[in-house]
């Protein structure tokens, strides 16, 4: 089953990384910011551990917290779709913020959008490009300092990264795309099922 809602292509780079990490997919223009947060997780290789917002010409949106009592903090992302989003504010890119701590900014941008083809479940990954990082390595500044400690043996926090990343320096860019495709195409299947018939 298709979506019979446009399409938007999206791209999603992760800010202030390097190499960049960079994915592109199509979604439906019809899906919630939640949902969009799930696709952006899967697409990425982000473990959903920590908070995010969407922040779009000012506005936020996320999980609302009760504790920031009435017009503090963000809209409820379960609340609104991308197409509502884009009616209101006119946005053609925003940004994702994952993990506050770790500020893991990413820009958003809306390359098209288009009719859903026929037999096509949406989202699906496009592109992909560059390895995330992992979690709670202290942000951009971390990573890249885990990066240099990784390929150089004689760093005084090799031995230290090396065992809390578990990577090996050479495989520090390589993505699987398989996989990443695999967990979309999951989430597209779930979504995309029609309700069951009562007989």
């Amino acid at each position: 089953m298709t979506d019979p809602t446009p399409i938007a292509r999206i791209k999603v780079v992760l800010d202030d990384v390097a190499p960049t990490v960079m994915r592109r997919l199509e979604i439906p223009l019809s899906i919630r910011l939640d949902r969009l947060h799930t696709v952006l997780q899967e697409a990425m290789g982000w473990t959903d551990t920590h908070l995010y917002e969407f922040r779009i010409k000012g506005i936020g949106f996320g999980i609302p917290d009760p504790d920031w009592g009435y017009g503090g903090g963000p809209l409820d992302a379960r609340k609104t779709t991308l197409l509502d989003v884009i009616e209101d504010t006119g946005a053609k890119s925003f940004k994702y913020l994952y993990d506050f701590g770790d500020g893991w900014e990413h820009s958003v941008k809306i390359e098209r959008t288009a009719p859903a083809a026929d037999g096509i479940l949406y989202p699906r990954l496009i592109e992909a490009s560059g390895r995330c990082p992992p979690e709670d390595v202290g942000g951009p500044w971390g990573y890249q300092e885990a990066r240099e400690a990784l390929a150089d043996p004689s760093h005084e926090r090799h031995e230290e990264i090396a065992e809390w990343w578990g990577a090996d320096p050479l495989d520090l860019d390589t993505i699987d795309i398989p996989a990443i495709e695999a967990e979309i195409v999951k989430l597209a299947r779930r979504w995309n099922r029609k309700p069951r018939t009562k007989k």
